[in-house]
């Protein structure tokens, strides 16, 4: 629940407004949860029969034959994570600089320097060895409920602006999809992103049949509710044609309620929040590149570990080189879309297809955890993946799809330099589902 939150909501609230253009706004954040719920349902059967470190990228290879596609999509999961990664670095910093604007105002060139300052800073602090985050986490955790919970506090007692979730007098879901629905849930769904990072610890969680998939439905469900009513309590306060305007909702918000020192110690809760999120987020993507490189499956100097501190130097220096310059090129709305783009096809589609191969596979008792009304809620996850990826627009697809073709070609030439396959002959063995309590 503490990956899913970060800056996310604080930034992203008044572009769903925007992008909607009226109160029934809340769809997005409703459609959000849904398809979350949805995906939540592939990632359980998935991380409680295969309890592996790594989560997707152990998912698409074992999915797909070690030894062939596997091979690939799970080399193409890594490509993608070396763009997708500083993306999401570059968001929360660009979000963190947003609001700190608030507390003194900020230029341009001044916000992104702060911005790129925060991703140098959390670089440098990461540039350690570190066994855990267990106190930046808790302290983040404490400042997302005293935050969110603050302003649904005040907007259910003392808001008095009335609201309505039904939609304008003419207008059917089908006109709501055309009017933008899709769009605004490219922002909500960035928001509930990391309702699977207990995927990536499968190995170190004790019963992860059963724990594994309750725990990413109560995040789902959590969360939901979390943002369901900050955004309520939102437009009871501020007029939702003055809140899709706003660059810090959270600091207008409580400014409104409670006066402008409240407002000063709500931002500084939220740069707090923003800040030990991306601390959090940079570490453990780090990790992903290294894990590959030293699984013999992505490019070797990914796997070199620092000499003395032994952290994976080159993984962390890449990430947070490319984030800087993301935080300085690009706005807050077009990175947020990019890292939907970015992720849908191979990871979220071609997990979703590599469950049904699965089942192809296995036998249905092979599966600790089975979704209901199974293979309906993959088809669905299907079918709204493709639709929110449709949603980015044609230069977001576009640049997805050719940052994938360049992974392929950048896989043909590692594969074609250490002679395996496709040019090479290979056999193939399907991997048995993990015994979990083994």
């Amino acid at each position: 629940m503490i990956d899913m939150v970060g800056i996310g909501p604080f930034v992203v609230l008044p572009m769903v407004i925007h992008t909607i253009g009226g109160p029934h706004f809340i769809w997005a954040w409703i459609l959000g949860a849904v398809i979350s719920l949805i995906d939540a349902l592939i990632w359980s059967e998935l991380g409680a029969a295969y309890p592996l470190a790594g989560g997707s990228y152990n998912f698409l290879k074992i999915a797909y034959g070690e030894q062939r596609w596997g091979r690939m999509l799970s080399f193409l999961y890594v490509w993608q994570t070396l763009i997708q990664a500083p993306l999401v670095v570059a968001s929360g910093a660009i979000g963190f600089a947003q609001y700190a604007s608030y507390l003194m105002p900020l230029g341009d060139w001044e916000r992104k320097a702060v911005s790129g300052g925060v991703v140098i800073l959390i670089t440098l602090l990461l540039y350690r060895k570190i066994d855990s985050i267990g106190n930046i986490s808790l302290l983040l955790w404490v400042c997302v409920l005293a935050t969110l919970g603050w302003i649904i506090w005040g907007g259910l007692t003392r808001g008095q602006q009335p609201i309505s979730l039904s939609l304008p007098a003419g207008e059917s879901l089908t006109g709501l999809l055309g009017a933008g629905l899709g769009a605004a849930s490219v922002k909500t769904i960035y928001c509930y992103l990391g309702y699977y990072n207990v995927c990536h610890l499968g190995g170190e969680i004790r019963n992860p049949e059963r724990n594994i998939p309750v725990s990413m439905l109560i995040s789902v469900v959590g969360i939901a509710v979390l943002y369901l009513s900050m955004n309520w309590s939102v437009v009871r306060v501020i007029p939702w044609q003055e809140a899709q305007n706003s660059e810090f909702i959270v600091s207008a918000v409580i400014e409104r309620l409670y006066g402008p020192q409240a407002a000063s110690v709500a931002t500084f809760m939220v740069l707090i929040v923003a800040f030990s999120s991306l601390f959090a987020v940079l570490l453990g993507y780090s990790r992903v590149p290294y894990a590959a490189a030293a699984d013999g499956q992505f490019f070797r100097i990914f796997a070199r570990l620092h000499p003395t501190r032994q952290f994976p130097y080159v993984s962390l220096l890449f990430l947070g080189g490319l984030g800087f310059g993301f935080s300085l090129l690009f706005r807050l709305s077009d990175v947020i879309t990019g890292i939907l783009a970015m992720r849908i096809v191979v990871q979220f589609i071609g997990q979703a297809v590599g469950l049904i191969l699965l089942h192809q596979r296995k036998k249905a008792v092979s599966f600790p955890f089975r979704m209901p009304l199974y293979p309906l809620p993959v088809l669905i996850a299907i079918a709204i993946w493709a639709f929110i990826f449709v949603s980015t627009g044609w230069s977001f697809m576009l640049s997805g799809m050719a940052v994938i073709m360049l992974g392929v070609i950048a896989f043909l030439i590692t594969a074609r330099i250490r002679k395996q396959w496709p040019f090479a002959p290979a056999d193939e063995p399907v991997m048995p589902l993990a015994d979990p309590k083994s």
